[in-house]
């Protein structure tokens, strides 16, 4: 067995014997015990153990003398040779023994060959190395500035790591007025420092408090450490805002711009935060027009113009400003302030018509009032003097000195007609002596009023109608038009027919009063009358009313509405047989009503008889005589028709028919003779032998 295999061995051996011996015996105390003052130098002799111990110095090492337990890192060594027991490192008291009254390193030290243990106990003592510390080196308390003398608040209490003596003994406050201080055992052997207030505090006076609180241990000298106290009074609403100001007198001109400051209002508190922060509102009862004028920032006090400001509405503004804390309950005070208005000239003269009439009669006399005129200027001074006023060249402005004042009236000037110009429009013009100058101006209508100066007047001095004589009852012939340059009843116009008519012509004739219309009122007849002269007259409907008068020349047109008419006006009694051809037996006259065309009249004898017509030398008649010779044994009596047609569209006929008779030696004659209408004709056989005539019996259009 090697040597370090046989060490080991015994060193398990003995640990055995050693853990075998704490369970079987007893623990006992200290057999020595040291006492050390803490950091002391590393190296430094606590004692000589192995004379203190009885133990012979020669065999400790044979007999393997050494330190079997304690701390943790060995802060103790001993030495084999001469059993001494020292310092080997360095001893911290406050680290080794924290919050141990008593500070004592228990060391085990054994012997072998025999085995002995033996117990040593050091004591560290306490040096003054460490001075009072507190854990925060500032410290901030609040305290509002309404508590009362006496309040108490509690202060951080130092540390120290030093025991007994060396560890906090005491406190002190730094010199002051509001503040003492208090010590009190906390019964785990530190005493409690507390602040007490002594003095009331006043945050407008003072707002901070700085203090000084020192910590002192028992040392000589005494260690100490220092606390910085910072007491923050804390401000109550114990003030009410302070105007600047009693008044804020400040002027604006009314042109002001929208927006512009007109003056700020400062107000200030002595408290803090919120109850020192003011607020600014307007007057709960100031007139209503100053909300819509100005306005208030409510922070920083500026009064604003908020809406257009004029002079001539109002020269002063006072306003009441109230400014609040906010503060709970807030503390208000009333700032006053008084904005003069200046003038400028912003205003433009007014001119109004304040009397009389707007209206003049057209036959009134150069020099006639119409109105007054007035004429204002809300600016003032000379922005309000009025230079002058101009018209037209009807009218003119006759300035009238009053007992007060020079008074403008507007005048005619030179005469009027409605009929020419029925109103005027007058431009009046007034200038103020303002820089810039200013213009006021009015248009004034004059209406001129008519008066019946002006006859009626017929768009034409004679009429020319032609009308057919057929018309209806009822018939518009023609409208006379008549106007009148007057004006109202002066101009309306009436119609009449003159007095002095003949009585038909009132029989054929009606006018209505009022359009003017002549229409027909009885049955025209053109072979009784063909022309009818009508006198109309024309009245206004003035005071006294002016007539005038037209002539109205009517021409009834004729149609074909007569039939010819045949005449016999001379016939003989008997037709011998033996009458040469040639031989007049009778007369014959045509004749027609109707005229021109209408009553061109044809003639001539139907069948085929031994007559003919002859034409005589004066219009419209005939003879008829005999075409050849008669033979009564052939032809006893002849029926002769003639016919008669004239050349109207249609055309009207007529005939008649004459029965001759035939003798040897006396001829009788029997006239039988009757007339009929063409009408009459068409419906019977002689109709249809009219209707078949050929043009050479009825040559109108050729003998036309």
């Amino acid at each position: 067995m090697s040597i370090g295999q046989r060490r080991r061995w015994e060193y398990w051996c003995v640990a055995l014997r050693f853990s075998l011996l704490l369970c079987f015996v007893e623990q006992v105390s200290a057999q020595i015990r040291y006492s050390i003052p803490e950091e002391v130098k590393e190296g430094s002799v606590v004692g000589n153990v192995a004379k203190d111990l009885g133990l012979d110095v020669s065999t400790l090492l044979e007999r393997r003398f050494r330190i079997v337990s304690g701390s943790k890192d060995a802060l103790f060594q001993v030495n084999q040779n001469n059993g001494v027991l020292y310092v080997y490192k360095n001893i911290d008291r406050e680290e080794l023994c924290v919050g141990n009254v008593a500070c004592v390193i228990d060391l085990e030290i054994i012997v072998e060959n025999p085995l002995e243990v033996h117990y040593v106990g050091v004591e560290i003592t306490d040096i003054n190395d460490h001075t009072p510390s507190f854990s925060e080196k500032d410290i901030h308390i609040k305290i509002a500035e309404n508590k009362l003398p006496g309040a108490r608040f509690e202060l951080q209490a130092a540390r120290d790591l030093d025991y007994g003596i060396n560890s906090v003994r005491t406190y002190k406050l730094n010199q002051n007025e509001h503040f003492d201080l208090e010590l009190r055992d906390s019964g785990e052997g530190y005493k409690i420092p507390f602040l007490v207030l002594q003095k009331a505090l006043d945050r407008e006076l003072k707002t901070k408090h700085v203090l000084l609180l020192t910590a002192l241990d028992g040392g000589n000298p005494p260690g100490t450490g220092t606390l910085n106290i910072t007491v923050t009074v804390l401000d109550t609403n114990d003030n009410q805002p302070v105007c600047s100001q009693d008044v804020y007198s400040v002027t604006l001109q009314e042109n002001a711009d929208i927006g512009r400051i007109v003056v700020r209002v400062n107000a200030t508190d002595t408290d803090h935060g919120s109850n020192g922060e003011v607020e600014y509102t307007l007057g709960r009862n100031l007139k209503r027009g100053v909300y819509d004028i100005f306005e208030l920032d409510s922070l920083t006090g500026d009064i604003r113009v908020k809406g257009p400001v004029d002079f001539e509405d109002n020269e002063v503004y006072r306003l009441n400003i109230e400014a609040s804390d906010k503060g709970q309950p807030p503390l208000t005070v009333d700032c006053r302030v008084i904005i003069k208005i200046t003038d400028v000239n912003d205003n433009k003269p007014s001119i109004g018509v304040t009397s009389l009439s707007k209206t003049v009669s057209e036959v009134s006399k150069p020099g006639t009032v119409i109105s007054l005129i007035s004429v204002t200027d809300k600016d003032s001074g000379i922005n309000g003097k009025v230079l002058a006023i101009t018209s037209n060249d009807h009218f003119e402005i006759d300035v009238r000195q009053s007992d007060e004042d020079k008074i403008p009236f507007l005048v005619l000037k030179k005469s009027l007609d409605r009929e020419q110009n029925h109103n005027y429009t007058l431009l009046l013009t007034a200038i103020d002596g303002g820089i810039p100058q200013r213009s006021g101006t009015l248009n004034v209508t004059i209406v001129v009023l008519d008066s019946n100066d002006n006859r009626p007047v017929f768009s034409q001095d004679t009429y020319n109608v032609r009308i057919q004589e057929n018309v209806g009852v009822g018939t518009v012939v023609i409208r006379v038009n008549a106007t009148d340059a007057d004006e109202g009843s002066n101009s309306e116009v009436e119609f009449s027919l003159g007095k002095t008519l003949r009585r038909k012509v009132y029989d054929m004739f009606e006018l209505d009063r009022l359009t003017g219309d002549i229409r027909v009122k009885g049955e025209l007849d053109f072979e009784d009358t063909e022309v009818y002269k009508l006198d109309v007259q024309a009245s206004d409907k003035g005071q006294p009313p002016l007539t005038v008068e037209c002539r109205v020349i009517i021409k009834i047109i004729d149609i074909n509405d007569n039939e010819p008419d045949i005449e016999v006006t001379s016939l003989s009694n008997l037709v011998s047989e033996d009458s040469k051809p040639g031989t007049v037996i009778s007369l014959i006259s045509v004749s027609d009503k109707d005229s021109g065309i209408n009553g061109k009249v044809l003639c001539s004898l139907l069948g085929d008889v031994p007559f003919e017509l002859k034409p005589s030398f004066q219009d419209n008649m005939y003879s008829l005589v005999t075409k050849k010779r008669l033979d009564r044994e052939l032809v006893s009596h002849y029926d002769i028709t003639i016919t008669t047609t004239d050349c109207g569209q249609p055309p009207l006929s007529t005939f008649k028919i004459l029965n001759v008779q035939i003798s040897d030696e006396t001829v009788r004659y029997l006239l039988l003779e009757w007339a009929l209408p063409l009408s009459g004709l068409f419906c019977s056989t002689h109709t249809e032998r009219v209707v078949q005539t050929s043009e050479q019996d009825l040559p109108c259009q050729s003998r036309l």
